[in-house]
């Protein structure tokens, strides 16, 4: 990457796009700083979990035929004879009703959680890393969108270095090098002839990435549940799809044990006037970004 400007991307290089309005941004700001086209050997990958919301693959794609960019869509596929396999896939073609991620949890027969946080691994970050490797790519930048003002997460980006994942990835952060806020990423979006057409809370996106991810506050599920209730019934129908280890009883395992299952949380939202407080809070600190 090019020291005197953050967005002058050098290939062979990747920028992931998770379909927020951050990642958004790093990618209109690196294509001005290249005239509008992106070099040869720098792509944009964008991986489908299959619960994401709808209006976050159509983000995506709006960005994709607005500004003349090619993003390749990955998605995660079962095994086949142990193997793990990927997909390439389109807005027409991509799973929409969380087709990767239930394959991903049968074929490991374990739910993720706080702890081993598999899924995004799993289900982005490999399958993107094989989609490189089939351009012949055996070493490349990873342009991730972390702003200045995630200090924690960028630190760690920092300090990790090159992925452990894969040794050959070096990653970097454009937005957090070049001093961007999410203040300035909501000013670019509002001054857009076009947006992400979810709500937009002091640029936070609430119904961003998975749609009830774990990782995400117990109010915060639970008032997105209230809003559409059968958001809840893939969670529930995965929780119900895998035996508990014994702690739980009735209603197989679940992704989070500090709180209560998917079903539960759906009743609460659903047969409750007021929602339940929670005392957590969401656990940001992960690898899918806004």
């Amino acid at each position: 990457m090019n020291s005197r400007d953050p967005f002058r991307i050098e290939g062979p290089a990747c920028i992931s796009f998770s379909g927020g309005r951050t990642s958004g941004y790093m990618l209109w700001r690196i294509l001005q700083a290249h005239g509008g086209t992106l070099p040869k050997d720098v792509v944009v990958c964008f991986a489908n979990t299959g619960k994401e919301m709808p209006e976050t693959l159509d983000f995506v794609q709006e960005c994709s035929e607005r500004w003349g960019v090619a993003i390749t869509w990955v998605e995660y596929r079962p095994k086949v004879d142990g193997k793990k396999q990927w997909a390439t896939v389109t807005h027409a073609t991509a799973s929409r009703n969380g087709e990767p991620y239930a394959a991903l949890i049968a074929d490991r027969n374990y739910l993720p959680n706080p702890v081993t946080r598999f899924c995004t691994v799993e289900l982005k970050i490999r399958p993107m890393h094989k989609f490189l490797r089939s351009l012949g790519w055996d070493e490349w930048v990873s342009c991730i969108g972390i702003r200045a003002d995630e200090e924690r997460r960028l630190a760690k980006m920092r300090a990790r270095g090159r992925s452990t994942e894969t040794p050959d990835e070096t990653p970097c952060a454009p937005l957090g090098d070049a001093g961007i806020t999410v203040a300035d990423v909501g000013a670019f979006w509002a001054s857009n002839d076009f947006d992400l057409r979810l709500p937009n809370m002091n640029g936070k996106t609430m119904h961003g990435n998975c749609d009830l991810c774990f990782l995400k506050g117990g109010d915060q599920v639970l008032a997105l549940i209230r809003e559409r209730p059968e958001r809840a019934l893939w969670w529930m129908q995965q929780e119900g799809s895998i035996q508990s280890a014994g702690k739980f009883k009735g209603d197989g395992a679940r992704f989070r044990s500090d709180r209560p299952s998917y079903a539960e949380m759906h009743r609460m939202a659903t047969q409750h006037g007021e929602l339940f407080s929670f005392d957590d809070e969401a656990l940001q600190d992960c690898a899918c970004t806004d």
